[in-house]
């Protein structure tokens, strides 16, 4: 049965902006683990993944019905699995999390469908 769904929109220009002049929001964003990803990427794909991830977790929290405050970037973690796609690591949700992050040059979005 499904729970919930979330989807979202980033425009990667405004990431951009902010990995140049506020490079704290990623930690803000990212757990650690997503940070350690994070560190060692290009700048492009440092753009394309924390753009993603924030989507990501914005979606999450349209799912989940509360949005961002009840539940915070750091309780949602989005890893990749044995074949690179994002799975949802940490959430609140006790049951599954289907997610999907995908990018053009221009607009990160995300998808998040939470089951039973």
């Amino acid at each position: 049965m499904i729970k919930g769904i979330g989807i979202d929109a980033v425009e990667l220009t405004r990431i951009k902006k902010i990995i140049t002049d506020k490079p704290q929001f990623a930690q803000r964003v990212l757990t650690a683990k997503e940070l350690a990803i994070f560190e060692n990427l290009s700048f492009k794909r440092q753009v394309e993944f924390l753009g993603g991830r924030y989507a990501c977790k914005e979606a999450f929290s349209k799912a989940w019905g509360t949005g961002i405050g009840k539940v915070t970037f750091q309780d949602l973690e989005i890893l990749p699995d044995d074949f690179g796609a994002p799975k949802m690591t940490a959430s609140p949700h006790k049951g599954q999390v289907f997610v999907s992050i995908t990018h053009t040059d221009e607009t990160a979005f995300a998808q998040i469908l939470l089951a039973e």
